[in-house]
């Protein structure tokens, strides 16, 4: 059953999102993930919402892969950069149905 990561993310450093991004993206599609929503335009029609957060899904083959990937080494180097000031997110695994 195919697992999604939902990133709520907010960019702080544009120079640090430069190099987050590309470690970002090898380290989802090496781990069979692949993008489904990258920061969109978003429409809230209930609730409020941070206009200056994005929204990023991803979808993984499952659950187990979902969590491999973040725990990876290829996605701590990401991590790093993203602690280093990059961006502040909530971050939810959820499966699919």
């Amino acid at each position: 059953m195919s697992a999604y990561v939902i990133s709520d993310v907010k960019f702080l450093d544009q120079d640090l999102i430069e190099r987050y991004r590309p470690l970002a993206s090898a380290s989802i599609e090496k781990y069979g993930g692949r993008y489904i929503v990258r920061g969109g335009d978003a429409e809230c029609v209930e609730g409020t919402r941070d206009p200056d957060r994005r929204l990023i899904v991803v979808e993984f083959p499952d659950m187990a892969r979902a969590r491999e990937w973040y725990a990876s080494p290829e996605y701590a180097q990401a991590l790093n950069i993203r602690n280093a000031g990059a961006l502040e997110r909530t971050l939810v695994f959820v499966e699919g149905v």
